[in-house]
């Protein structure tokens, strides 16, 4: 089903032609899609070695190489400087018959989406995941802040998105209650020079599990420096209440930053609920798990 009004549509026979035209040397590789719960990304996986990726959305081709190119860059400066694996970008393909925009092509990574399996050890996936975190908190982001309109910024900047979101969902949760919540941690104070490089979008889809331990963080569209409460959403959208304390203790988390978290947290939910909920039912119900957590942890 479709998520997006602007979505373009791609088959097989479409990467096939794709891939034979632009990689003839690839060409004889099985091509199956891989079934995803993203909302940015159709993937197929090529042989045993390739994630062929690409953008769901119609859009303007140079905007989008340049979106490409941005991410490239991000994977080849996160690879090797954290303790789980990361995406390894190969090559940038050209738009061709079929599909009108650029798309992208990266190094497999083994195992299964958090979301699709049953996490035994929840404390083992906080320390592993922590780990992830202050690893990347670590690096050093050369006087960078973050610059945007979306989230890592300032919570306040989220207020009308917030609301209108809000007003979306009304029967599908207790909004009021959110509304309440949201007017109370949009307010937690943040110190001026706290950002720190941040993955932006831990979402249970984005993790990897070999052995059922956590062993890979993907999509790294959304990496850069920005407020590192950013990367506290797992408490919510993934981590049991015991899971949880045990993230906040392995980072250290301050009050305020936790705070933020929880802020973070919830405009990343709120607009996921009400329009994934026929579309992409897993983000959806990761949405609500989230906001009830929020609700249940005040």
């Amino acid at each position: 089903m479709r998520m997006h009004e602007n979505q373009l549509e791609l088959t097989l026979p479409i990467v096939a032609r794709l891939v034979s035209t632009q990689f003839p040397q690839w060409s004889a590789l099985p091509l199956q899609p891989v079934i995803s719960t993203g909302t940015v990304n159709q993937l197929f996986r090529l042989g045993e070695k390739w994630l062929l990726r690409f953008p769901l959305e119609a859009g303007d081709v140079e905007n989008s190489l340049r979106e490409l190119q941005a991410e490239f860059r991000s994977a080849e400066f996160l690879l090797g400087k954290v303790p789980l694996k990361t995406p390894e970008p190969v090559a940038i393909a050209e738009p061709g018959p079929g599909f009108p925009l650029p798309w992208s092509i990266y190094r497999w990574i083994p195992g299964q989406v958090v979301h699709q399996n049953e996490v035994t050890d929840q404390l083992d996936l906080a320390v592993r995941l922590a780990g992830f975190v202050t690893a990347l908190r670590s690096l050093d982001t050369a006087g960078r802040s973050f610059s945007g309109s979306g989230r890592g910024g300032s919570l306040t900047s989220q207020d009308e998105y917030v609301a209108e979101a809000l007003a979306r969902n009304r029967g599908l949760i207790d909004i009021d209650r959110l509304g309440a919540l949201w007017q109370r941690l949009r307010k937690a104070p943040r110190p001026d020079g706290s950002d720190r490089w941040t993955h932006g979008d831990l979402m249970p889809g984005n993790l990897l599990l070999q052995d059922e331990r956590l062993s890979a963080v993907i999509d790294v569209a959304t990496l850069s420096p920005a407020d590192p409460a950013l990367d506290l959403m797992p408490a919510w959208n993934l981590l049991d209440p015991a899971s949880r304390e045990v993230y906040r203790s392995e980072l250290g988390c301050s009050d305020a930053e936790w705070q933020r978290g929880k802020a973070w947290a919830l405009a990343q939910a709120v607009g996921c609920l009400y329009y994934y909920r026929v579309s992409n039912p897993a983000m959806s119900q990761t949405a609500e798990r989230t906001l009830l957590a929020l609700l249940d942890d005040e």
